[in-house]
């Protein structure tokens, strides 16, 4: 694998560090935002990232998709209000260290193929679930410049921060 599993999870960790950094910039009069009728509410995006990450990475490790476990953490998902949706997502920087600490090496390289793609797991993971995190955050990042907070930029996206005040 291109990155070390500390790497992995460290990057994941990442991850979630922004996703609550973008939360924390959520007015709670707009979570029923969406886009259009059709895309999720913001408060949808979140309830879907607070299974989306864990559930992949575990398909990943049993080398399938299991959608009766998809479906028990959707529904588990979908009964959460908004703290406790941020507080699912905020655990997941122990649940992507617990899961992938338990790989062996090796089983990075290993062939599988989840949703019909043949892949190794750690192509997987890096593909589906680090690149999932950062499109649905910039999914959520631009939720937020839509309601109205233009202050938002690079630094919020990137790095998960507030941009450092300007001297006047």
């Amino acid at each position: 694998m291109v990155l070390t599993r500390a790497e992995l999870i460290g990057s994941l960790q990442h991850e979630v560090r922004i996703l609550l950094h973008l939360a924390s910039k959520i007015d709670r009069a707009k979570l029923d935002y969406r886009p259009t009728p059709k895309q999720r509410s913001t408060f949808e995006l979140l309830q879907y990232l607070s299974i989306m990450g864990p559930e992949l990475v575990k398909a990943a490790k049993a080398g399938a998709f299991d959608p009766g476990s998809w479906t028990v953490a959707d529904q588990a998902a979908k009964a959460r209000n908004f703290d406790e949706t941020l507080a699912a997502i905020a655990a997941h920087a122990d649940v992507y260290s617990t899961l992938l600490s338990s790989i062996p090496d090796e089983d990075f390289r290993a062939e599988i193929a989840i949703f019909g793609t043949p892949t190794t797991r750690g192509a997987f993971i890096v593909n589906l679930v680090l690149s999932g995190c950062a499109a649905y955050r910039t999914q959520l990042f631009l939720y937020l410049k839509a309601c109205g907070r233009e202050e938002l930029g690079t630094t919020n996206l990137w790095g998960g921060m507030d941009a450092p005040a300007k001297n006047a």
